[in-house]
């Protein structure tokens, strides 16, 4: 990882506001990390949310190329959550409710430690703030301040096989509480998938809060995925159940549209969705578009996963 990116929080976030923020890592006793990095979670709203702003100006903030962080009532207020329901303007109302605790998560496949995680447990792991820029496959634009850990830090404790190849992620199904779940028209439970050198890369988090709080039930509470590279439907929300597995998942919108979203998913502007272009993006917040950011600006970190790759193909086609 560029130490161009190892940037402490502190240096991009007024004291005040970096403290405040780091109320949350220290009330469940969890040392904080010191990097701070610039996923389809929320979406632009001129709506109010329902979940109140901790006491943090956006404004203030920013990512390390200078942008500022969009504001918690639009990345709380405003949700792509399809097992709540497709209304972005309702998932917020409808998940406020949704329990997650107790909350476990069981890891397996083809590992040696297998092991099933109670939500406390994961909190034992050091918390990281990150703020990430969030691209979504429908063209809009944020920037999350998120707490977690590097996905790598959990793998490393189950010890992958030589045989794994793929890390396949496995949300709640939970329809009575769920009422998405309850459509025909996808495969549920949402499952998601990473090749197991992208899952290991420092980037790939588990995201357990944003805003310096705990996830809220709309953002994917209690423990989510943010992959930054990739278009947002890749980082999955509410997981219960992660398999090292040996051959490529077939994810839920893979199985719903495989000629609209491939496995891969990186954000590329020259790859253009079947049904718009993908060369410019809006920014929540702002009334122009911008430029979209190949692999959405985290290309020295993870462009080395994809020597010879052709994202238009979403594989692989020379060494």
């Amino acid at each position: 990882m560029s130490t161009s990116f190892r940037i402490p929080s502190s240096e991009i976030t007024p004291e005040h506001l970096y403290l405040t923020r780091r109320d949350f890592i220290k009330s469940m006793g969890i040392a904080a990390g010191s990097m701070a990095l610039a996923a389809c979670g929320a979406a632009p709203s001129t709506s109010t949310a329902s979940t109140p702003a901790p006491n943090i100006n956006a404004s203030a903030a920013t990512d390390e190329l200078g942008d500022p962080l969009t504001p918690h009532e639009v990345v709380t207020g405003y949700n792509n959550y399809y097992e709540f329901t497709t209304d972005k303007e309702d998932v917020a109302p409808m998940a406020k409710d949704f329990p997650t605790s107790p909350w476990e998560v069981a890891v397996g496949g083809l590992v040696k430690n297998p092991k099933t995680y109670m939500m406390e447990d994961l909190l034992k792991f050091e918390q990281e703030e990150r703020i990430y820029r969030l691209r979504c496959v429908e063209a809009w634009s944020m920037v999350i301040p998120w707490v977690g850990f590097p996905i790598s830090k959990l793998l490393n404790e189950v010890e992958p096989t030589s045989d794994a190849k793929f890390v396949r992620f496995q949300s709640i199904y939970a329809p009575e509480k769920m009422p998405g779940q309850l459509s025909g028209w996808y495969e549920w439970p949402y499952t998601e998938g990473l090749r197991l050198d992208e899952a290991m890369n420092d980037l790939a988090i588990f995201a357990t809060g944003l805003y310096g709080k705990p996830l809220p039930p709309q953002d994917g509470a209690p423990i989510r995925v943010v992959v930054p590279w990739k278009y947002g439907f890749k980082s999955i929300k509410a997981i219960v159940k992660i398999d090292l597995v040996d051959v490529k998942p077939t994810s839920l919108w893979m199985a719903a549209a495989s000629n609209e979203y491939g496995f891969y998913a990186n954000v590329n502007p020259d790859v253009d969705h079947p049904r718009w272009s993908q060369a410019t993006e809006r920014r929540i917040g702002e009334l122009s578009r911008r430029p979209t950011l190949k692999y959405n600006g985290y290309e020295e970190q993870v462009a080395d996963l994809y020597v010879g790759w052709d994202d238009r193909l979403d594989t692989k086609t020379s060494s």
